[in-house]
């Protein structure tokens, strides 16, 4: 499960997610790729679930690219607990995605295999997705002779 191995400060405010992503609104990587199209917290245990998924459609060719990391941490308090008393424990860390932002990559795979197996990988994300081409890319067609 992706989480950071040591972090500045233990405990973090929400913060607000408005507006479309800034940076990591392009592919960088690959050839296709999955688009948020809404903003949203993706822990890192979803992002592990749609890498596995992609992994496993995809025969482990080709190669693929996670755009984001889970680096912001979530606090929760035990339950049937009074309020007040501070904050809780940390319990988990999540990765906030704005529309725009790309979340994988894939390259060195037929567009159809790549289109269904980041179909997958989106089934278990908790955002609406686009699938994305790259601007350039050509499909390569095997011509008998």
């Amino acid at each position: 499960m992706l989480q950071p191995k040591k972090v500045k400060y233990r405990k973090q405010q929400k913060g607000k997610m408005k507006g479309n992503a800034q940076r990591g609104n392009q592919l960088a990587f690959g050839s296709f790729g999955i688009k948020t199209m809404e903003e949203q917290w993706i822990t890192g245990r979803q992002i592990e679930a749609a890498r596995q998924a992609l992994t496993r459609y995809m025969k482990r060719e080709g190669q693929i690219w996670i755009r984001i990391f889970p680096d912001k941490p979530i606090t929760k308090k035990p339950a049937e607990v009074r309020m007040g008393k501070g904050k809780g424990a940390p319990e988990m860390f999540v990765a906030p995605v704005t529309p725009g932002r790309i979340l994988f990559e894939a390259e060195g795979v037929p567009i159809e295999i790549a289109r269904e197996a980041l179909r997958l990988a989106a089934q278990k994300l908790p955002v609406k997705t686009k699938f994305v081409v790259r601007r350039d890319y050509v499909e390569t067609v095997n011509a008998e002779l």
